[in-house]
């Protein structure tokens, strides 16, 4: 270090060199790292970009998927429940034609046991005309060429000859009268009986017809409560224990007074009663369990049941704008209509079978503790109160206390309305 004056020497010692050294190659390593960290993350951060780009694609374009199958599938409910509704008119209309055409063939039955009757009667009086016809023949052959006492003997034989002829001519003409009302009623019993066969033919293709309807209405709807995990024949008799009155149109025919046993066609016609009677209990089970979808306008699919980051989610849930009304899924009771804790605004309705709905994160609630609701009965509107990221409706399905999937009960219905 030179001055005005004097100039000055500074010697580095070799470990103060290396020292120094070694500072500055750490300092440049550093850097570099530092610089290839950067650039590694700026690259890695593009790329992670991109990959959740290509992953909203994904997600959306299998939303739009779902979406629109979901559409389908209303579209087919909505047409399958017309379906349903219309075999159930037919079916009815059947069935008053069973009945009206079993009236009429108790009613030619009647008439053939009165025309055979007749008929009887006829052909005993036939023959007691013909024998009366024969001992008259008899005494007129006893009688030819012999006189009467008196005077006039001649005379009194042209009378008794005259009474005789009569009397065979008022018996032949009963006779062929007899003989004539015994053919009409024979062609009367013939038609008589071409019109029974006619009737029960008639009744036989309305029993198949009606014994294919009952086949088309009552399978799927058994196979959608099973599918829904519930047990067939005891919903049929908790309902039936709700609804047990008897008589009406469905009440079981009876087509004989006698003590006897009833006939083929009266059992099958019980057995179609039977199943009319089931059919309507299923209608009925199917109206207090929750096979419908709490939405009715356009939304998606946003969470299903299961785990879901560590955590049981108990629920489905469906997203839709604010205030979207939300419907009951079946009938049922309100046993809570307010403010839950991470539900926010929540609606609890009790159904039938221990079945449990929940409709979580309400804007609205339009119903209230205590009250009655039906199937598709609006009773909320969707928001985003309590624990939840964004507008939308978390639907529970509780079955004994127990979570259980509620799509088992949508898509179980999908198959039948």
């Amino acid at each position: 270090m030179r001055s005005d004056t004097d100039t000055r020497f500074i010697r580095l010692r070799p470990g103060s060199q290396l020292l120094a050294f070694a500072g500055a190659t750490a300092i440049v390593a550093w850097t570099i790292i530092a610089t290839a960290v950067l650039v590694m993350d700026s690259i890695g951060a593009g790329n992670f970009r991109e990959q959740a780009k290509r992953d909203q694609r994904t997600y959306e374009m299998r939303l739009n998927a779902l979406s629109s199958e979901r559409d389908k599938r209303a579209e087919e409910a909505a047409a399958a429940q017309e379906r349903f509704n219309s075999a159930l008119k037919q079916i009815s209309a059947m069935q008053s034609e069973l009945l009206a055409s079993e009236t009429r063939r108790r009613e030619l039955e009647t008439g053939i046991e009165v025309i055979q009757s007749t008929l009887r009667t006829a052909m005993t009086e036939r023959d007691d005309a013909r024998d009366e016809a024969q001992e008259l023949a008899l005494a007129l052959e006893n009688n030819d060429g012999a006189t009467l006492p008196g005077e006039n003997g001649e005379n009194a034989t042209d009378g008794t000859l005259n009474v005789l002829a009569a009397a065979l001519q008022d018996t032949a003409r009963e006779r062929d009268q007899i003989r004539k009302d015994a053919q009409t009623a024979l062609l009367e019993a013939d038609e008589m009986a071409l019109r029974l066969k006619l009737i029960q033919d008639q009744n036989d293709q309305i029993f198949r017809q009606l014994e294919e309807a009952m086949t088309i209405s009552v399978e799927p709807l058994d196979k959608m409560f099973r599918a829904a995990g519930m047990n067939t024949k005891d919903l049929l008799n908790t309902v039936r224990r709700g609804y047990s009155g008897q008589g009406g149109p469905l009440m079981p025919l009876s087509f004989s007074t006698r003590g006897e046993d009833p006939s083929p066609d009266a059992e099958r016609a019980n057995r179609i009663l039977n199943g009319l009677d089931d059919l309507n209990l299923y209608r009925i089970a199917a109206q207090k369990a929750p096979f419908s979808v709490p939405l009715k306008g356009n939304f998606r699919y946003t969470s299903g049941f299961g785990m879901r980051w560590g955590r049981m989610h108990k629920g489905t849930d469906f997203a839709a704008p604010h205030g979207t009304p939300i419907y009951a899924t079946a009938d049922g009771v309100v046993t809570h209509a307010g403010w839950l804790s991470g539900y926010g605004r929540l609606v609890k309705i009790q159904h039938e079978f221990g079945i449990e709905t929940r409709y979580a994160h309400n804007s609205k609630i339009f119903v209230k503790k205590g009250q009655r609701v039906s199937r598709g009965q609006k009773i909320s509107a969707m928001g985003n109160t309590g624990r939840s990221t964004g507008t939308h409706l978390h639907y529970e399905v509780r079955v004994g206390g127990k979570a259980v999937n509620p799509m088992i009960y949508i898509k179980a219905a999908n198959d039948v309305f």
